[in-house]
């Protein structure tokens, strides 16, 4: 039975831990996110999100995204490899429903499967 959980050590939670991520990344790349992944030493793939105030002004809004991406990828865990992962929201994503996140996400997480496992 796979675990679905959602626990601490699946962040990245420091800047020491955004900034390799940052500096040595492979990209999967929409016009609403970009996924920046590096790979980890871990078993298990991190996220981490930057969600600027400059594209979505509300709490609210950047929260949605929050859950949302916190979501999809507490489902596709098991299919990432050991890498980090950094979500970057642009422009215009708060006007995106949720499905259609899910979709672009969907593709960007097989984008990176294919680009970090070759």
């Amino acid at each position: 039975m796979e675990n679905y959980s959602y626990s601490r050590e699946l962040r990245l939670l420091t800047p020491e831990d955004f900034q390799p991520v940052f500096k040595n990344a492979v990209p999967a790349v929409s016009p609403y996110l970009t996924l920046l992944a590096r790979k980890n030493t871990l078993d298990h793939p991190r996220i981490g999100m930057a969600i600027p105030k400059k594209h979505i002004k509300l709490a609210v809004g950047r929260n949605r995204i929050r859950r949302v991406v916190r979501e999809q990828f507490r489902h596709q865990q098991h299919n990432l490899p050991a890498i980090d992962i950094v979500v970057i929201a642009k422009a215009g994503i708060a006007d995106l429903s949720n499905q259609e996140i899910d979709k672009i996400l969907d593709k960007l997480w097989r984008k990176l499967v294919q680009r970090c496992s070759g």
